[in-house]
């Protein structure tokens, strides 16, 4: 579940537009994963964020003005900006739109050390237009139950194998089931915190450069964001779960 105290503004500020229904209908194969992964649809998931020029961080468009990240991105707004609508990041012929950032917020109790309440909100100087491949999110309330099992999506460029730094050029998408805290913490001890929840340790993983990407899981005809990309393993284990905020 997103960290209870920002679950509230993040929810204000997702519900402020149609969110969640993809123009293009997302084409998921419920087998592959991010390592050794599966393409997605260009524009299937319209609320992932590139970060800077060069891929170094993902994050959901939330609004028209707001993106959610993760904090160990270290977004600087003079240095970084959101880039809107990629999916093959070796075409010219997207219609990108790159918005500067004017503000970054992070969690007041971010944590590098224990990477406990890893989230930050970046607000755009210009608001994004939206069109067929650029839409928000809709975030998750913060009651919502979240039940075990629960096949969820996560999306991003990052590595495709977890021993060599190899990346993709479209953006790649992964199926992975929600695991219990219990589970979790029978993993990775007691790292695990009440602002995290962890998925996959079943075949797929995400890895590095997945960072601060979505968690989305599906009800009905729509998509809510429940976590973002936080940590894992080193060599992108696919039997470990990974750890979202």
């Amino acid at each position: 579940m997103l960290l209870p105290s920002l679950t509230l503004s993040l929810v204000l500020l997702g519900s402020s537009w149609g969110c969640s229904v993809p123009a293009i209908k997302p084409a998921l194969s419920f087998s592959q994963r991010i390592v050794n992964g599966e393409n997605a649809v260009s524009g299937s998931w319209p609320w992932q964020v590139s970060l800077s020029g060069f891929h170094f961080c993902g994050g959901s468009l939330i609004s028209q003005s707001w993106v959610v990240t993760a904090a160990h991105c270290n977004v600087s707004p003079g240095r970084h900006f959101v880039v809107l609508g990629e999916c093959d990041r070796s075409s010219n012929a997207e219609p990108l739109q790159v918005l500067s950032i004017s503000q970054a917020i992070t969690h007041p109790s971010w944590n590098s050390t224990t990477m406990n309440n890893d989230v930050t909100l970046l607000k755009l100087a210009s608001p994004a237009q939206y069109t067929t491949h650029i839409s928000p999110v809709c975030v998750a309330s913060s009651n919502k139950a979240l039940t075990e099992g629960l096949m969820c999506v996560t999306t991003g460029w990052g590595r495709l194998i977890g021993v060599r730094n190899v990346t993709p050029a479209r953006l790649q998408q992964v199926a992975l089931p929600l695991v219990t805290v219990n589970q979790c913490r029978q993993y990775w001890g007691s790292r695990i915190t009440d602002s995290m929840i962890c998925a996959g340790g079943a075949g797929a993983s995400s890895c590095q450069g997945d960072s601060r990407g979505p968690l989305v899981c599906q009800k009905g005809s729509t998509w809510v964001l429940i976590g973002i990309v936080s940590w894992g393993t080193k060599n992108c284990n696919v039997r470990a779960p990974d750890v979202y905020t």
